[in-house]
């Protein structure tokens, strides 16, 4: 079976939908802190939480792609992420949210499970341009969910935001278990094998190695971003609200727009050049963020710059490690994601750790340090790897 334009369309709009429940909290933070009576740092420590939780459901659940049919894993996974969201939603204790937030996490890894589902539906020349389209609906879901999150915090309340992401989910269920095609697993051992068998892969892959290395570093980046400047804005000179802090995901839309084009480049002789590029316009968005003083206009053009270079960075690497070993692209898709999101949770603490210490100069400065140290590690791997 070969997915269809449509299809593609409603893995991508399942995708983003999901993934929003992972990065709803983010705005939000200001207001839990609040309710709590708690401090802004510590209130952000469910951004990391839920991160983490993300993490954790990638590398024990997603290989199962391989083993079990992926349709009915995605509907079993959706419905827990409904339990985790009204859990959050009906938190009457910070550590009751915080443990929602983990669950939250480890339930919206589905879009990691619809990826390689629609890689292994797509023929080699056309698995590009289908992932860079499946990912912009992914970018879509996380710009957009801060955004939505931020207004309806503003008008409604926190709690609101969690009720609504469990009734979309609730319709998502409806839906795919309507048009989700049934997959075939392509792995026949025990769980204990399958698990056993990602660690054959790191040793003999050194695309993988390359690929998840190098996400991990600029999934820190763009967390630590996305964590610290909700407090960076919260603050003078500017002092916003939730729903004005809320609005700033629109600009990183053109990440989402850039995305399907990565895709294309992604599929031909050289994709490894994407990755460079992709580091350099985390390096420039990074100096747009240190010099934004009281300008927003440099403090936007940073937004857009982040994320631009993130999908460069993203959807390269994911086109290039699902080329690799077609039977165990959920396991290829654990080990890189896992390491991804483990460098998002990493980079929500150190960013806010850098906030703590020396606010906005120092987080520039911190961040600005470790995509450095990406571009040397690209370096080092530029005279092993050639695509």
């Amino acid at each position: 079976m070969q997915l269809s334009r449509t299809d593609v369309l409603l893995m991508a709009f399942c995708t983003g939908l999901i993934v929003a429940n992972i990065y709803y909290c983010q705005p939000l933070v200001i207001l839990i802190a609040r309710e709590f009576n708690l401090t802004e740092s510590h209130a952000g420590t469910i951004t990391y939480l839920t991160q983490a939780g993300y993490a954790l459901g990638l590398f024990l659940i997603v290989p199962l792609g391989d083993m079990f049919e992926r349709r009915k894993q995605i509907l079993m996974i959706t419905g827990v992420a409904v339990a985790a969201l009204l859990l959050a939603a009906f938190s009457h204790t910070f550590l009751m949210l915080q443990i929602a937030c983990v669950l939250i996490g480890a339930s919206s890894i589905v879009p990691q499970l619809i990826l390689p589902m629609a890689a292994n539906l797509t023929s080699d020349e056309k698995r590009g341009p289908t992932i860079g389209i499946i990912m912009s609906g992914l970018l879509i879901g996380i710009l957009a969910s801060r955004t939505i999150s931020g207004s309806v915090g503003f008008l409604w309340g926190w709690r609101t935001m969690f009720f609504i992401a469990a009734g979309v989910c609730s319709l998502l269920l409806v839906l795919m278990a309507k048009r989700f095609p049934i997959s075939k697993p392509t792995f026949n051992g025990t769980y204990k094998t399958l698990m056993l068998s990602m660690w054959y892969y790191i040793k003999t892959q050194p695309v993988l190695r390359e690929a998840s290395i190098i996400n991990f570093l600029a999934f820190a980046i763009l967390s630590a971003f996305w964590t610290t400047m909700v407090l960076f804005l919260a603050s003078p000179p500017f002092n916003f609200q939730t729903l004005q802090i809320g609005l700033f995901g629109i600009a990183g839309a053109a990440g989402a727009l850039a995305a399907p084009l990565v895709g294309k480049l992604s599929s031909g002789q050289n994709p490894r050049k994407n990755l460079l590029v992709g580091l350099i316009l985390q390096l420039i968005s990074i100096c747009a963020f240190y010099f934004t003083g009281s300008h927003l206009y440099l403090f936007i053009a940073g937004i857009i710059l982040i994320d631009i270079g993130q999908q460069a960075i993203h959807v390269t690497n994911q086109t290039r490690i699902y080329a690799l070993v077609p039977e165990a692209r959920n396991r290829l898709n654990t080990i890189f994601m896992s390491v991804s999101f483990v460098g998002a949770s990493f980079g929500s603490a150190l960013g806010l750790w850098l906030w703590d210490k020396g606010q906005w100069p120092l987080f520039c400065l911190g961040t600005g340090l470790v995509v450095i140290l990406n571009i040397l590690i690209y370096n080092f791997y530029s005279h092993k790897i050639k695509a």
